[in-house]
């Protein structure tokens, strides 16, 4: 692995595991066992580090969903496969991550509320227009509108003005938030769709 790499997937290993505020260059050092110097030679500070990952992490993020929207045969299950993705996403990251992102490092979140719209809007309501044609969405919706409300919901699941983390799992409400989008998008005949998935998550 080349020092490079290897310098951002050790940060990473923190910053999941800590949050980003608490962890130093120093803490960085001392998790891969080189010197700080060794560090400053490919990254000029922890904020640059730090805004390398994101834009790693989206465009991971951007193969993924191109991946899915392909491969998944209707909008429930396109939906399903997006949600086990977060869920594996979220399940490892420390809950502090997004709110110090957006405290913090407001040019790395602008990556992340520029990706929403450029990339996970364009993909839902493609999904959405999908599923209309599919029997599964409801015909009287506007996908255009739809896709912007749902990118806002993401939004606002990680505020923790409104989803206090000591009250709230980030996991949890993004959840909450998905399955009722998805409830109130779909058909009576997406509806069992979704019973139908939600029974084979529960019972994996």
């Amino acid at each position: 692995m080349e020092p490079r790499e290897r310098i951002l997937k050790g940060a990473e290993e923190l910053f999941f595991g800590n949050g980003i505020k608490s962890i130093t260059m120093d803490d960085i050092a001392k998790h891969l066992g080189i010197s700080k110097k060794t560090i400053y030679l490919s990254f000029a500070d922890k904020d640059e580090i730090v805004h390398t990952l994101m834009k790693e992490a989206l465009k991971a993020d951007t193969e993924m969903f191109d991946e899915i929207s392909k491969s998944a045969e209707n909008f429930v299950a396109e939906v399903f496969m997006m949600m086990k993705q977060m869920n594996s996403i979220l399940t490892k990251v420390n809950p502090s991550v997004f709110f110090e992102l957006q405290k913090y490092y407001p040019n790395t979140w602008k990556l992340f509320s520029d990706f929403k719209i450029e990339c996970v809007c364009r993909h839902v309501e493609v999904a959405l227009e999908k599923g209309i044609k599919q029997g599964i969405v409801r015909a009287d919706l506007n996908p255009k509108l739809l896709s912007r409300l749902r990118m806002e919901e993401v939004e606002l699941g990680f505020d923790p003005e409104v989803f206090p983390p000591d009250k709230f799992k980030v996991l949890e409400v993004q959840v909450a938030l998905l399955e009722h989008f998805l409830y109130g998008v779909c058909t009576l005949r997406g509806h069992k769709l979704i019973n139908k998935y939600k029974e084979v998550i529960e019972e994996e």
